[in-house]
C-alpha cells in the first residue's frame, strides 16, 4: 500500500515539476480540488481529446459532432430529471460538522480517525443536489435561476431533430460532444480524479427500440479498444464493472463502467449506459416539441432509444500519466555524479506533448544556429522543444521525464557532414540522419501523429 501511495506522490511531483498539472490559484493559497493544466499538460490533454474525436467522430460515418453551451434553459434539467434526482446522500459529523457522502465508508473511517479516538456520531443521510445553481440577469429569484450543466448529454437531445434534419441522417447515428461539466461534489481528491469542474467526452447513439442491446455491446467493445489499442493503456489495468439494477442512474436500463487501476485503487474512468427513450420522451412532454422519428416502412412515429458512452477526460489523462510512468537505472549518461533512478514517461507517440527535442552540444555558433534552423523546419509539423542548458545526459533525462519520443543532437561534426544524431526514447538506439532528410525521417516515425 505504501508503494502505491509513493507512486501517486511521484506522479503529483512530476506533474508539477515538469509543467503537466499545477494547483489552481496557488498564489492565493489554492482552491480545493482546482487544478490548472500547465504547458505540457495542455498539450497532453489536447492530444487525448483530438485522438478521441478522430476515433469517435472523424473515422465513423455514422457520427457527427456539436458544441453546446454550459448554461441552458433551466427546464432542460427539469426534463432530464437532474433537478429532482441528481443527488448524493450526505451525512454530517456532529463533532466538526464536516459533510461526507454516506456511501463512501472508507472516507468516513479516515475522517473518524482524525478525531483521535473520540466517538463520532453522524446525522441521518440527506440528499444533496449536485447541480451548481446560478442566476441570469440582475435579480436572484426563481425566474432567473439557471444551472451549470452537470453533463454534456442534454444538448445532444435538445438538438437531436435539428442535427438529424440538417445533416440528413437516418437511424442509427450518433452525436458527440466534448466539454466542461460541473458537479458540486463533496468528496474530492487524488489530484484531477474527482473535481467540481471537469471535462466529459460523450456521445448519444440513437437507434430504433429493440436495436439498443446490440448497439450497447458494439459500443462497449469500441470503448475498450479505444483505451487499450488507441490510448495504449495496459490491458491488466482496465476492467469492466456491470452495475447492479439498484445502483443504476434514474435514466438507465443498463450501465457498464470501465475502471482503471490507479495507485489509490480501482476506480471509474468511463461508462456506457442504455438511456432508452427516457430523455427524448421527457423533453417531448415538457417542451411540446416533436422529437419522434418516422419509420420509413410503416410510416409510424416512434421515440428512438439511446446508447451513451461517456469518457471522463481528466481521469483518463491521469490514467495515461500513471500507465506511462516508469523508473530505471541510469541509462542516459553517467558523466554526472551518481544520480537517482531515472524516470521515463513511455507515452504513445500520438499522445506525447513534445514529439522532438533539439539539443545542440554547445551554446555557441555554429551549433546553435544549426539547431534553431532544424527547430524551425520541424515545428511546422510537430510540437518541438529546444534545449541547450546542461549536459547532454541531463537534457536526455528531462526529455525522458516528459515522454519525448525523439531527441536530435546537433554536434561538432554536423557542420562537416550535415548530419545529426537522433535518439529513440524507448530503444535508446541512435541514428545518424542527414539534416536534409529529417522531415521525411520523422514523417515515417510519426506518421500517425
Amino acid at each position: 500500500m505504501k508503494q502505491q501511495h509513493d507512486l501517486m506522490e511521484k506522479i503529483i511531483s512530476l506533474s508539477k515539476r515538469r509543467g503537466f498539472i499545477f494547483p489552481g490559484s496557488e498564489i492565493y493559497g489554492g482552491l480545493a480540488n482546482s487544478y490548472d493544466y500547465g504547458p505540457l499538460g495542455a498539450e497532453l490533454f489536447n492530444n487525448i481529446r483530438n485522438l478521441w474525436w478522430k476515433k469517435i467522430v472523424q473515422e465513423r460515418p455514422d457520427m457527427v459532432g456539436i458544441r453546446g453551451p454550459i448554461i441552458m434553459n433551466a427546464k432542460v434539467w427539469e426534463a432530464s430529471g437532474h433537478v429532482k434526482n441528481f443527488t448524493d446522500p450526505l451525512v454530517e459529523c456532529k463533532i466538526c460538522h464536516t459533510r461526507m457522502r454516506a456511501d463512501k465508508a472508507k472516507d468516513i473511517e479516515e475522517h473518524e480517525r482524525t478525531h483521535d479516538g473520540k466517538k463520532v456520531e453522524w446525522t441521518e443521510p440527506k440528499n444533496f443536489n449536485l447541480l451548481f445553481k446560478t442566476f441570469i440577469g440582475t435579480t436572484e429569484d426563481n425566474k432567473s435561476t439557471v444551472y451549470l450543466r452537470g453533463e454534456t448529454a442534454q444538448t445532444m437531445f435538445t438538438d437531436f431533430k435539428l442535427v438529424m434534419e440538417t445533416m440528413r441522417r437516418k437511424l442509427p447515428f450518433g452525436i458527440a460532444q466534448i466539454g466542461r461539466s460541473f458537479r458540486n461534489e463533496i468528496t474530492t481528491g487524488n489530484l484531477t480524479f474527482r473535481m467540481k469542474e471537469f471535462t466529459i467526452a460523450e456521445l448519444e447513439y440513437f437507434v430504433k427500440p429493440g436495436e439498443d442491446d446490440a448497439s450497447f455491446e458494439d459500443w462497449l467493445n469500441y470503448q475498450q479498444d479505444f483505451f487499450i489499442k488507441d490510448l495504449g493503456l495496459k490491458a491488466e489495468n482496465i476492467k469492466k464493472v456491470e452495475l447492479p439494477k439498484d445502483e443504476l442512474a434514474h435514466y438507465s436500463k443498463r450501465t457498464v463502467d470501465t475502471y482503471y487501476q490507479f495507485p489509490f485503487g480501482w476506480d471509474e474512468i468511463a461508462g456506457i449506459a442504455n438511456r432508452t427513450d427516457y430523455d427524448l420522451k421527457n423533453h417531448i412532454e415538457l417542451s411540446g416539441a416533436n422529437l419522434r422519428v418516422k419509420d420509413e416502412k410503416s410510416n409510424e412515429e416512434f421515440i428512438p432509444y439511446v446508447v451513451e458512452p461517456t469518457f471522463g477526460m481528466d481521469r483518463i489523462m491521469l490514467a495515461v500519466l500513471v500507465d506511462a510512468y516508469s523508473e530505471s537505472e541510469a541509462r542516459s549518461g553517467k558523466e554526472d555524479a551518481v544520480h537517482e533512478m531515472e524516470v521515463t514517461l513511455k507515452l504513445p507517440k500520438v499522445l506525447a506533448p513534445i514529439k522532438i527535442a533539439i539539443l545542440p552540444l554547445s551554446k555557441k555558433e555554429p551549433l546553435t544556429r544549426q539547431a534553431e534552423e532544424i527547430l524551425h523546419s520541424l515545428n511546422k509539423n510537430w510540437m518541438c522543444q529546444y534545449d541547450e542548458t546542461g549536459s547532454i545526459g541531463k537534457r536526455y533525462r528531462r526529455q525522458d521525464e516528459i515522454g519525448t519520443p525523439y531527441c536530435i543532437t546537433v554536434d561538432f561534426d554536423t557542420e562537416k557532414d550535415q548530419s545529426v544524431t537522433v535518439r529513440d526514447r524507448d530503444t535508446m538506439e541512435q541514428d545518424r540522419v542527414k539534416v536534409s532528410e529529417l522531415l521525411d525521417y520523422f514523417k515515417n516515425k510519426l506518421q500517425d501523429c
